[in-house]
């Protein structure tokens, strides 16, 4: 009769590897934390490049909303971020007068919270397409105002600066009729996807060559003039 070896007390049944590769839970941990660090590091890089008045901690912000999908308190926001709320609270305002980010008040909460005004990047072309419409609009103001201060004027330097307005003014109004036409007129994020879905091919390959005329045109004529500048 074969004795029975007794029992280990602290024997444990085999236990299933832990998430990430070979079962190493930090290893997936850490790939998480890269990936979502150079997110945030690139959407705030990008807006702030894009908007004025909105820092890298602004398009940080962005990115956070995005991945939470969900609001987000100002402190939540200044714990998740490590910055302090008086930067986060600057960036916020300059989110939502930009048209990226909603101000909410959930009931029965305390303190508001803040979301993006739709899908993540929509948001930002959106956003980015009204300012540069405004900018459109604002410089033919300019050009417009300047023209008339400038009246009737005589002499050689007047003649010279009413022909660079007109000039100015004739660019910045086919600028913006050509926005009207192509570019939708919303105060929102854009839907890319049904953009793009709803563009007949022809007439994208037709506005790249237009655009790639007009390219080669203007690089033409930048040569010309430098080679007759030199000549002078």
């Amino acid at each position: 009769m074969t004795a029975r070896r007794p029992t280990s007390p602290t024997a444990h049944p085999p236990q299933p590897p832990a998430t990430g590769e070979g079962g190493d839970g930090s290893a997936s941990d850490e790939r998480v934390a890269a990936a979502r660090q150079a997110l945030l590091e690139g959407v705030g890089a990008e807006i702030a490049a894009s908007f004025p008045g909105i820092t890298r901690l602004g398009g940080q912000v962005v990115a956070a909303l995005y991945l939470a999908d969900e609001p987000r308190s100002m402190d939540e926001l200044s714990q998740e971020l490590g910055r302090s709320k008086s930067n986060i609270f600057a960036n916020l305002r300059g989110l939502e007068a930009a048209g990226i980010i909603e101000r909410r008040r959930e009931s029965g909460a305390r303190h508001d919270s803040f979301a993006l005004r739709g899908k993540y990047p929509d948001v930002i072309v959106g956003a980015y397409l009204g300012r540069l419409r405004r900018v459109v609009q604002d410089k033919r103001a300019l050009a417009r105002r300047a023209l008339s201060l400038l009246g009737d004027a005589q002499g050689a330097e007047a003649d010279a600066m009413r022909s660079r307005l007109d000039d100015l003014s004739r660019k910045y109004d086919l600028f913006a009729d050509l926005m009207e036409q192509l570019l939708p007129s919303i105060d929102g994020p854009v839907d890319l996807e049904r953009l793009i879905a709803q563009v007949p091919e022809a007439m994208v390959r037709s506005l790249n060559a237009a655009a790639r005329v007009a390219w080669a045109a203007g690089d033409a004529i930048s040569r010309l003039s430098g080679r007759a500048g030199r000549k002078k």
